[in-house]
């Protein structure tokens, strides 16, 4: 029987048993990192540098964008490398970190999602009242609150997890140190704590996700008493990348954690676990630059700039 104290290292599901499989894999993830990488340090870039892109949905964009960036960064680099040097092994101190930071980002992310909802809800159906429930002091007190709430979460459930004794070995059926694989290791009488605190949590998410809801179920009933079709058009483009930003992350988070146990087996939790840490910080810059006009002139902007100095 081996405990917290006796485990110095987990050892992660690798993503393929032959070594070409594995280069694939590893190329494939690096495609994607990289993709991730450029698509959200435009964002930043963009959003930063022109003044037209100071409004306070830009400022949340920023955010997410930052989120997104360190979600990704959190679990994939280790898993490439994994691939790359064929091992499966990594140190406690190193999972540990990965719990933190990913609870942190992901949680902070939605968060940002949920603020980003109560903006378009404001900008459509309280468009008088916009400035002074969405000025620049709210706006920094809402993200600061969704940071915060990250980092509380975070610390609590890395110091419940790594607080419990562990008796079923070291192996983790997944390519990061993700919550309920560690607590699947764990001694079966001892994990309640962490239980109480994940449904805690996904009491605090569902409470989010109903608001997301019902503040679109608003959006729609405003935008369709709208007289005008060229109003409603630019109402339902300001707000489409969001929902199909929020319809990714919430469809695959959901999947991930509340399918039953019967359909479960390790490639398809590899499947879904890539779907909702990697696929979103990957594909948020595409869908937001699509559909918002402002953020594509300053993106190609910035190529023109990019392009002339070279």
């Amino acid at each position: 029987m081996a405990n917290s104290s006796s485990v110095s290292e987990f050892l992660l599901l690798a993503f393929a048993d032959t070594r070409e499989l594995q280069l694939l894999h590893f190329g494939l993830f690096l495609g994607i990192y990289v993709a991730a990488l450029l698509g959200n340090g435009l964002i930043l870039t963009a959003v930063a540098c022109d003044h037209r892109l100071h409004t306070p949905m830009d400022f949340f964009l920023l955010n997410l964008a930052l989120l997104n960036l360190g979600c990704i960064s959190t679990t994939l680099p280790k898993a490439m490398a994994n691939s790359l040097w064929d091992t499966r092994a990594i140190s406690y101190q190193g999972c540990a970190a990965q719990v933190f930071f990913f609870a942190f980002l992901i949680t902070a992310e939605f968060y940002v999602l949920t603020i980003m909802a109560y903006d378009r809800y404001v900008a459509i159906c309280k468009p008088l009242h916009y400035g002074s429930l969405v000025g620049s002091r709210a706006c920094a007190q809402m993200a600061a609150a969704a940071w915060g709430s990250g980092f509380l979460n975070a610390v609590l459930h890395t110091a419940t997890t790594f607080s419990l004794p562990l008796c079923q070995g070291n192996e983790l059926d997944q390519f990061f140190c993700e919550l309920p694989q560690i607590l699947k290791l764990s001694c079966s009488e001892s994990f309640l704590r962490e239980v109480g605190l994940i449904v805690v949590s996904v009491c605090l998410a569902f409470g989010c996700f109903v608001f997301i809801v019902l503040s679109y179920v608003q959006i729609l009933r405003s935008v369709l008493t709208m007289p005008s079709e060229q109003g409603r058009h630019k109402a339902f483009s300001t707000c489409l990348p969001h929902l199909a930003v929020v319809s990714l992350f919430v469809s695959t988070g959901m999947f991930a954690y509340l399918k039953p146990p019967s359909i479960s087996s390790p490639s398809l939790d590899l499947v879904v676990a890539v779907l909702y840490s990697v696929v979103p910080a990957a594909m948020n810059p595409l869908i937001y630059s699509m559909r918002n006009k402002e953020l594509k002139d300053a993106l190609r902007k910035l190529f023109g700039y990019m392009l002339l100095h070279h």
